[in-house]
Order: structure tokens, then sequence, then C-alpha cells
């Protein structure tokens, strides 16, 4: 017996989604409490990394009475801290450390082809914004939350290459110029 396939109506499921604009990765999800008169109030906080692996990464923490919901604010939080940062090939242009509360962050270049060297938040927010090859140390703090803000924060210090360079060539005050 053939089964015949309705006309006119799209098939559940079918047809290409199309890609997000963003990557998402979920740092962490905690459930926090609020002492009422009646007893206690939970919520959920969401920690979430986006990016495009093109040199735009954010990230966002929210609040919500169930899990979808507080990732879903955690995502717009996150959208509306995006920074923008200029990649030399697939590494960065220099050194650059950053803290955030008591969370310390050093990334350094590294050659093509080592790898992305880093751990847990500082990992997530590398790997979303696209970096390739970086190698990083984490100090202090591990909170994921402290460290991915304070990752973001070092890209967003660092200078493009050719700013790089105009700095390495340009003669040091004090120097004897002759």
């Amino acid at each position: 017996m053939a089964m015949k396939q309705q006309q006119g109506r799209p098939r559940r499921g079918g047809g290409r989604r199309e890609r997000p604009e963003y990557d998402q990765k979920l740092l962490s999800l905690d459930r926090v409490t609020r002492v009422v008169k009646g007893g206690r109030r939970f919520r959920f906080r969401a920690t979430l990394v986006i990016g495009n692996r093109k040199g735009k990464v954010g990230v966002g923490v929210a609040k919500g009475n169930d899990v979808s919901d507080a990732i879903q604010k955690a995502f717009n939080d996150a959208k509306k801290h995006l920074v923008s940062v200029s990649l030399v090939g697939g590494t960065i242009a220099h050194d650059v450390y950053a803290k955030e509360g008591s969370a310390k962050v050093l990334l350094k270049p590294a050659k093509a082809g080592r790898g992305l060297i880093a751990g847990g938040a500082v990992r997530a927010v590398a790997d979303l914004l696209g970096v390739k090859d970086i190698v990083s140390k984490s100090l202090g703090s591990s909170n994921a939350l402290n460290l991915s803000r304070a990752t973001v924060r070092a890209f967003s210090q660092l200078k493009n290459e050719a700013s790089v360079q105009k700095e390495e060539t340009a003669p040091k005050a004090g120097e004897n110029q002759q």
C-alpha cells in the first residue's frame, strides 16, 4: 500500500534551517535562591558566551524563572556587549593582560599550528572569537564569569597589526635621534 504525500502543506522538520548568526556556549547555569516569608524562591542564572568566529564575541549573564528564559535573556545581554577584535592570521597581534574582579588573564600570540592552549572560560571565549593559535594563562580566581569577562576585556585592548609595527619602529621618548 503506497502512501500518498499531501500537496500544498510543508512537511514538518523538512527544508533547510538557517544557521544562526552567532554560535553560543553555556559557561554556567546556576540555581539561585531568594528566601521569602513563605519559603524559598528559585531562579536560574545563565552565563553565556556568543561569537561569530570571525572577530566578534560577547559575554552575557541573566536570571530567569526557568532555564530557557535565563538562557534567552543571557543571549540578548551578550549581544549588547559584543566586542570586535582584529585578528592576525589565526592569532592576536601582541601580548595582552586584563583583570576582572580577582580573575586575571594573560594572552600571548602563538605560531600557526600551535593550537588553542587555554582552559575553561578562556578557551570558550577564544574559540567563539575565531582564534586558532593562542597561549593563555589564567591567574587568581577560576570563577567562570569573571574569567570570561577578563578575557573579553583583554581582547578588546588589542591593537591592530599595523599600529603594533608602527610602535616598534618609532623611536622611544628620550632616545638619541641622529
